[in-house]
């Protein structure tokens, strides 16, 4: 199929489908037809969800991405996942619907900007947050997670300065709980960012008796508040596991499909942004994704993914130097 130019500005297919096709059928037999594997972060949709073969936080994909065998990988998700996926598996063909699907926060973290911010601090160990550029894992010693970031920031020696990105949200955290001192730079989630504190409260006092669950990526002000604090599949294990019966979930509110599913007897309340009436805080790029997106990017094997390769070689070694000292928090 030759790609158009205007497909290529859009970054997706775009193509009238007609009204009898049954997209999950489709995509399903397209799967099988191309040895195709669709992973799907927490963020997506529900439809999205329910289709794909692994859903998972950014840790958890990356980790899947790195041992499958599928010829193909479709990531229902950002940019950068496609990304860290290419970088891990470049002998795959690795798909991302919607190409306008970006991040806040690693599009906040330019990779000239950051690289410029590094050489003020030769002596400093550079840690990023997995929500970043190939560009910029490429310029890192270790990438993190929300899962893993504790422990590996943990794992430094204490004689050794740290460089952590680009998160400013989650550096402070991970100062206040580790007690290291960090350079940090100065970017964030518009999505984590936007939780108003106030109206958690406010909330509260409808549901006196819900835990407070807030992701890390979380203003402090919010995480002052929180009955706990975790990366997405923590929160999501802990609902399971608590003794709460409500909760309100100050994180992005795809990921409370996976709660009602995991546990029907208990009510999840998303927290609400500070900018909106509206009781969800959804990430506006996750949600570019769509069933029919998935279809004809299956469908026409576009856009896909590209890492250079001398990016890709730079990049990959704070991932796996990620995995080394993930050991433990993979098989969650």
């Amino acid at each position: 199929m030759n790609i158009s130019s205007e497909w290529k500005k859009k970054g997706f297919v775009d193509e009238t489908i007609p009204v009898d096709v049954d997209l999950i059928e489709a995509i399903n037999e397209l799967k099988k037809e191309k040895n195709a594997l669709l992973m799907a972060h927490y963020y997506q949709d529900n439809e999205i969800q329910d289709i794909a073969d692994f859903v998972g936080d950014s840790l958890a994909l990356a980790w899947e991405a790195s041992k499958t065998d599928a010829d193909i990988i479709l990531l229902a998700g950002v940019l950068f996942m496609g990304e860290t996926a290419k970088i891990l598996s470049p002998q795959k063909k690795v798909l991302v619907p919607d190409f306008n699907a970006g991040c806040s926060l690693a599009d906040s973290c330019p990779a000239e900007d950051f690289k410029a911010f590094i050489r003020r601090y030769p002596d400093h160990i550079v840690v990023t947050y997995v929500n970043t550029t190939a560009d910029v894992k490429a310029l890192s010693d270790i990438v993190v997670t929300s899962t893993n970031a504790v422990k590996i920031i943990n794992s430094i020696p204490k004689d050794k300065k740290i460089i952590f990105g680009p998160d400013r949200n989650l550096g402070n955290y991970l100062q206040s709980i580790s007690g290291r001192e960090m350079v940090i730079w100065d970017g964030a989630c518009h999505v984590h960012e936007k939780f108003s504190v106030e109206k958690i409260i406010d909330l509260k006092k409808d549901y006196p008796d819900a835990e407070i669950i807030a992701h890390p990526e979380c203003k402090k002000p919010v995480l002052t508040i929180a009955d706990f604090i975790g990366s997405t599949a923590s929160l999501l294990k802990h609902t399971q596991t608590a003794d709460a019966d409500q909760f309100i979930v100050a994180t992005e509110s795809g990921v409370i499909h996976q709660m009602k599913k995991a546990s029907p007897d208990k009510a999840f309340i998303p927290a609400p942004p500070s900018d909106s009436t509206c009781g969800c805080n959804d990430c506006e790029f996750m949600r570019l994704n769509t069933l029919r997106k998935i279809y004809l990017t299956l469908k026409y094997e576009y856009p896909e993914v590209q890492v250079a390769e001398n990016i890709r070689k730079e990049a990959i070694k704070p991932i796996e130097k990620m995995f080394e000292l993930s050991e433990g928090l993979l098989n969650r």
